[in-house]
């Protein structure tokens, strides 16, 4: 089975969650079948080992994490990466694949700057 975590930061808000929470569900209602879940870097759960052991235990051998960073800053660069070692290292059975950060895909670059230049709803 082949999973997908959609990694964020976090936040004690639960309103900042909820594109998050958007996000993962639109990628559950694709026809390829993947389970999907949201992880956080800190302030809510869960975080990223027990997002990832939820999924192992059900089945997944392949984990793609989603980081939905704008920049490559600390977190994405020096902690994201530290945390998808340990991750191999308590599920060797496991293919994790750390994707790029949002922010570094040209797409969404795009689909930012089309935002930007849309015509304001009334």
């Amino acid at each position: 089975m082949h999973a997908v975590i959609v990694f964020a930061h976090g936040s004690r808000d639960p309103l900042w969650r909820l594109p998050v929470e958007a996000l993962a569900q639109a990628i559950a209602q694709r026809p390829c079948g993947v389970a999907v879940r949201c992880a956080y870097l800190e302030l809510c759960a869960p975080t990223l080992p027990e997002a990832a052991a939820e999924l192992v235990a059900a089945g997944a051998r392949e984990v793609r994490v989603l980081p939905l960073f704008f920049g490559m800053g600390k977190h994405a660069r020096e902690d994201l990466p530290q945390q998808m070692h340990a991750l191999q290292q308590r599920h060797p059975a496991v293919a994790f694949r750390l994707l790029p950060t949002a922010g570094e895909n040209p797409k969404l670059l795009q689909v930012l700057a089309d935002m930007a230049l849309e015509a304001p709803q009334p």
